[in-house]
């Protein structure tokens, strides 16, 4: 027995597709695989009830996986192999219609463990995850590539992709594919990075064919431009969406998600934003609320930091603090 995608995000996924998209339809998906770069270190702290501090275990990660799911609020949980395996033997999908998703790769620029290095250097292709296992608990995954402008290495992690797509298709596996900004500056002319990483994605799937190709794209936000110009490239089979990166303020976390939707982007796939968030499930939601035209940007953060304090839930930041945009590519586009 194989697991199929939730219609919720079948349907979502087709109406984008076909143009008749509205903000509703906006998908959100939270990412709880970290440990496939992190380890321990990347879950965090718990804090207990004496006011102590311990670290996360996975038993912690995966009831914060739950009860996201248990929200209603995301249409995709994405998790390690071993998560899903442990979600699957609690039911925890079965009482959701939250879509499973795994992920199925983890170059090296993603292996940020404590005293870890290996960030500092170009990507080498690497896959822990077992398609055929992955498979069991299933249908989709999430693939992640990145390209430097280095020849040689840029054919190295477009034939390690050629390869997975021939042995996804080959068990049933739909993926959607991430691409990662390089993390150390590279030479890429006179051009923008945001021009080169678009050119890039479209050069290595324009030779795809639609039974191996990707759901929808994951990438950084390179700026209300390069998001724009993809997401308009070819909206029926180019479904363009944005990863989160660091955890920012909760007003990067609100102008990213609308400049998003804003410039054509139709996915917020968010790690750290909604995990390292005082209040997970309610940052979630304002994030639909901001999306779908509700509530600005500004307003949100206030409503946030109001849900905390009626919680009794001290925030990290001010909420002086918390308003502002800190991340430079958000700036010229917040409100």
């Amino acid at each position: 027995m194989t697991v199929s995608m939730d219609d919720r995000l079948t349907g979502k996924l087709s109406r984008i597709r076909s143009g008749a998209y509205k903000p509703r339809d906006f998908i959100i998906a939270d990412a709880k695989d970290a440990e496939m770069g992190g380890g321990i270190g990347a879950l965090g702290k718990r804090r207990l009830s004496d006011g102590t501090e311990r670290p996360a275990t996975s038993a912690d990660y995966r009831q914060a996986m739950t009860e996201m799911m248990a929200s209603g609020l995301v249409d995709i949980m994405l998790t390690s192999m071993s998560s899903a395996e442990a979600l699957a033997e609690s039911d925890a999908f079965n009482a959701s219609d939250v879509t499973q998703a795994i992920r199925l790769n983890d170059a090296t620029d993603i292996w940020g463990f404590r005293g870890a290095s290996y960030r500092d250097l170009p990507a080498l292709p690497f896959r822990t995850a077992r398609l055929d296992h992955a498979r069991r608990l299933a249908e989709i995954g999430l693939y992640a590539v990145t390209f430097y402008n280095d020849r040689d290495l840029d054919v190295a992690t477009s034939e390690a992709y050629r390869q997975f797509r021939q042995q996804a298709e080959g068990v049933g596996m739909a993926h959607f594919l991430e691409v990662f900004n390089p993390a150390f500056p590279i030479d890429t002319g006179s051009a923008e990075l945001g021009s080169f990483v678009n050119d890039a994605i479209v050069r290595c799937l324009a030779g795809v064919a639609r039974p191996e190709a990707p759901l929808f794209l994951k990438m950084q936000f390179n700026g209300a431009r390069a998001m724009e110009e993809l997401a308009a490239y070819d909206p029926a089979n180019l479904i363009v969406g944005v990863l989160g990166g660091a955890a920012g303020t909760t007003r990067d976390t609100f102008e990213l998600v609308a400049q998003t939707e804003r410039f054509g982007g139709r996915v917020a796939l968010f790690g750290r934003k909604i995990y390292l968030a005082e209040d997970a499930i309610e940052i979630v939601r304002l994030m639909r609320a901001v999306v779908e035209g509700g509530i600005g940007t500004i307003d949100a953060v206030k409503s946030y930091h109001d849900t905390l304090a009626s919680q009794g839930i001290a925030p990290s930041r001010t909420i002086e603090q918390d308003l502002e945009v800190t991340d430079p590519v958000l700036k010229p586009e917040a409100e």
